[in-house]
């Protein structure tokens, strides 16, 4: 990242999609963090993953189920042991599900699955890596990735103002109801724990060709992380529980 550099990044979910995408955009960046931490629930069959961490030294991969408190309670030690006194710079809560369930389709066993990866496991995910993060604001000054920030991937369709404009999102009803709420945790972190100095913003990637965001989407991953990087890279006081989409612009809530 540029500016003052962020030393250790923490990104959930890189087995896929963006979450590989920013890990290798982060190892390969330069200056680049000293440790870019990719977590994803099975390591053993992430293989370009796998293959990332061999060929950069400052990818170091590790096991997150982020729905499963022993797993988070184990990576938080995991980390701890690595990163030592520095804390943790960057927390990127990247993981997530989607389901196509429109009104007709919707069920509450989908709606409580999609909450629970989406919405809870981002909370208590960050809740749990506080202490490595209040650790690391106290060693910088300003606010942003350099010292402390969460950045929580959140989506276009978590919009409440431009339910009307997006009309093909009411097909995810749980993904987009799930991701507004993603949408207070931001403002509820970046309100507590804006004393502490650590950032935390909504981020909108973009419409991005993965698993997730399917074939029709107009962005390729290559295409997209360049600028998700240098929306990271520039983030300041101002942009404290921001909702920001790929290039840095503002997005109604």
């Amino acid at each position: 990242m540029a500016q003052q550099r962020c030393r250790s990044v923490l990104i959930t979910g890189c087995s896929r999609g963006i979450g590989l995408g920013l890990a290798r955009g982060l190892a390969a960046a330069s200056p680049a963090p000293d440790w870019v931490i990719a977590t994803c629930r099975c390591p053993e069959k992430a293989q370009e993953l796998q293959q990332l961490s061999k060929q950069y030294s400052n990818i170091k991969l590790l096991q997150l189920d982020v729905v499963c408190e022993n797993s988070i309670k184990k990576v938080v030690k995991e980390v701890e042991e690595i990163l030592g006194d520095k804390g943790l710079n960057c927390l990127i809560n990247n993981a997530g599900i989607n389901v196509v369930a429109s009104l007709e389709e919707v069920t509450a066993e989908t709606m409580l699955t999609i909450y629970e990866t989406n919405t809870v496991a981002q909370l208590m995910v960050t809740k749990a890596f506080l202490p490595l993060l209040r650790k690391a604001a106290q060693l910088s000054t300003g606010m942003g990735c350099h010292r402390a920030a969460i950045i929580n991937m959140s989506s276009l369709a978590a919009s409440m103002e431009l339910v009307q404009a997006n009309e093909m999102f009411l097909k995810v009803y749980p993904y987009r109801i799930a991701k507004t709420a993603l949408n207070m945790i931001t403002r509820c972190l970046a309100a507590d724990l804006k004393e502490d100095r650590i950032l935390c913003i909504s981020l909108h990637p973009g419409w991005i060709q993965t698993d997730m965001g399917g074939d029709m989407a107009p962005l390729q991953i290559q295409e997209a992380i360049p600028g998700i990087l240098s929306v990271l890279a520039n983030l300041s006081e101002k942009d404290n529980g921001s909702f920001l989409d790929g290039q840095g612009g503002t997005l109604p809530w």
